[in-house]
């Protein structure tokens, strides 16, 4: 007799989990493809599990989580008990607290007024908590890499934030401004910036060839552009920001299309990199969408970033689906995107239908 559980969501999502007996495949991978590897992002607000967890907490974190995202050093001595951590680092931030601004002025971008550029967050008064700093320049990029390595060293590997293929740089009200290239005196430009951190992200491949080094790269850039591939293929494994849950996805094939996305995701597969849907979901229906989209796409070796009931205490059991090996890739069925798998199936509506 077939056993089946059955999750209905609105308009989104019919996820429906089965004992059901398919025929085998040929393109059937491990079973790895059809279970859960959960990245929990160890903010500030998880400290309160971290500071000083029991011997039971210490073992639910490294049973439940496949990777945390953690900060350096405060993580230093927490990782005898858990040591499957990536360390986190802004690509080009330069804080406005530490010692480096007075130091080297010169490796923050400016304005053509000469005007000190920022990372558009957390900006409030006409200043940002982050300066901008020169991807383009050798020197920020061998102080940078230098203390990635220290850091890093006692880490799985490390999370490089704000890898992005467009030049997010801003004035202190967290409007946009495009600094001027020091190495040729002009507005820079698109190209340029991401020729340089094409540049910088492969210097800090090469420096820890054996690090598991995360992008959290803007997806929608694609991989047509040369430096978006050398910046892709620079990295073990990219994040997809907001995953599936993202409020600017859509339907489709368009620039922001869903079905867009998933390609975008098969060919990282095809040159051996992991994805990790880093979804901002808080809620049941949120987090079961990013599941089933999840189990569209898994190849074995990608991940779910999620901090939804992630912890000791308040842990949904949704994470511990296990569908076996895949029969096959996703394809459309009845207007839906399914996939099938050796213990059940996975049914995803694309977004605004």
């Amino acid at each position: 007799m077939t056993r089946a559980r059955i999750i209905r969501l609105p308009a989104a999502l019919a996820l429906i989990f089965a004992a059901t007996a398919f025929a085998p495949s040929a393109h059937a991978a491990g079973p790895e493809a059809g279970a859960v590897k959960l990245a929990r992002p160890a903010e500030s607000d998880f400290d309160r599990h971290t500071l000083s967890p029991s011997p039971d907490a210490q073992a639910f974190m490294r049973q439940r989580f496949w990777r945390m995202r953690t900060y350096a050093p405060y993580f230093d001595q927490r990782l005898s008990w858990y040591p499957d951590a990536w360390t986190y680092r802004d690509v080009y931030a330069i804080y406005r607290d530490s010692e480096l601004p007075n130091q080297h002025p010169e490796w923050i971008l400016r304005d053509g007024a000469g005007n000190k550029l920022y990372i558009p967050f957390d900006c409030d008064g006409g200043t940002c908590t982050q300066y901008a700093g020169d991807i383009g320049d050798p020197a920020f990029r061998a102080h940078w890499i230098a203390r990635a390595q220290q850091q890093a060293a006692a880490y799985r590997g490390i999370f490089v934030d704000d890898v992005n293929l467009e030049p997010r740089v801003s004035d202190g009200n967290g409007d946009h401004r495009l600094p001027i290239d020091d190495r040729t005196g002009r507005t820079m430009t698109e190209a340029d910036w991401r020729r340089y951190m094409a540049e910088f992200t492969e210097e800090i491949r090469a420096a820890m060839p054996d690090k598991e080094i995360v992008h959290n790269a803007l997806w929608f850039a694609g991989h047509d552009d040369p430096s978006v591939r050398r910046e892709l293929l620079a990295a073990t494994h990219i994040e997809i920001e907001r995953g599936m849950n993202d409020p600017g996805l859509t339907g489709g094939t368009g620039p922001f299309g869903y079905e867009t996305l998933l390609r975008h995701i098969d060919w990282l597969h095809a040159h051996g990199k992991s994805v990790i849907l880093d979804s901002y979901a808080d809620s049941n229906s949120e987090v079961e969408y990013e599941l089933a989209s999840y189990f569209l796409v898994s190849s074995g070796n990608d991940s779910v970033g999620s901090s939804w009931r992630t912890e000791p205490g308040d842990w949904w059991t949704g994470y511990e689906v296990r569908l076996g090996a895949p029969r096959g890739d996703r394809y459309e069925w009845r207007g839906l995107l399914r996939r099938d798998f050796e213990n059940g199936f996975v049914l995803v509506n694309q977004p605004g239908r």
